[in-house]
């Protein structure tokens, strides 16, 4: 295979850290997905599983058209590689993703919480791609390599979509682990309500005071 030039090179570096961080992303989703059980959340889970296998796919296929190789490497290790030290790499992201999997299992003290959990982790992990998507069109662009810039701004475009999605589901996540976890006594709005039962009792009790001492001062002011 014929050396890449320094551009065709750095290219390929930076496909191939979205590529890792993709084939990371299936194993990790696939995880989740076992452990979803509201329906809306696992549906839009699997269908971004769908988008993530289809970016790798797309990925793979443009680092090709380079002349590169893919790699699921870790981001980390990615420029390691571009380097020829690929021997000094440890774990590719696929099993990177494959050790998390048992841990995501039992993170949580509660099933509404691991759902909380996974979901603060992927929506780190599509702004992570959303980053590394962002670069890899300027990049692209600067070079005058349009087709990898069309590419990355179409993928980039949809892990967006998914972040939006998951910023609106982790207040709900939030609150069910509250439901869960936390003794309706204990809440917010049970603390309120008994603050506010409190105060109107205090209000009542000055009324009565007041309207025990009104006649005595009026008996004074007579025998004046």
């Amino acid at each position: 295979m014929a050396e890449l030039s320094a551009r065709d090179g750095k290219l390929v570096q930076y496909l191939n850290e979205a590529y890792g961080k993709e084939k990371e992303l299936e194993t990790a989703l696939q995880a989740h997905i076992a452990m979803t059980t509201r329906a809306p959340y696992k549906k839009r889970l699997r269908e971004h599983l769908s988008e993530t296998k289809r970016h790798a796919r797309e990925l793979e296929r443009r680092v090709k058209a380079l002349g590169g190789s893919p790699q699921t490497v870790p981001i980390e290790a990615s420029a390691t590689l571009a380097k020829g030290a690929g021997a000094a790499v440890g774990l590719g992201a696929r099993a990177i993703a494959a050790a998390k999997g048992p841990l995501h299992a039992i993170r949580g003290t509660s099933e509404p919480e691991r759902m909380l959990k996974n979901a603060k982790s992927e929506y780190a992990d599509e702004h992570e791609e959303i980053a590394t998507y962002t670069a890899i069109e300027t990049l692209a662009q600067a070079v005058g390599d349009a087709q990898t810039a069309k590419l990355a701004r179409a993928i980039r475009r949809e892990e967006e979509r998914m972040a939006r999605f998951l910023e609106r589901l982790i207040p709900t996540l939030a609150k069910a682990v509250t439901q869960a976890e936390i003794p309706a006594a204990q809440r917010r709005g049970s603390r309120s309500k008994r603050a506010r039962a409190g105060a109107k009792a205090t209000r009542a009790k000055a009324t009565r005071t007041k309207a025990t001492r009104a006649p005595a001062k009026r008996t004074k002011a007579t025998a004046a």
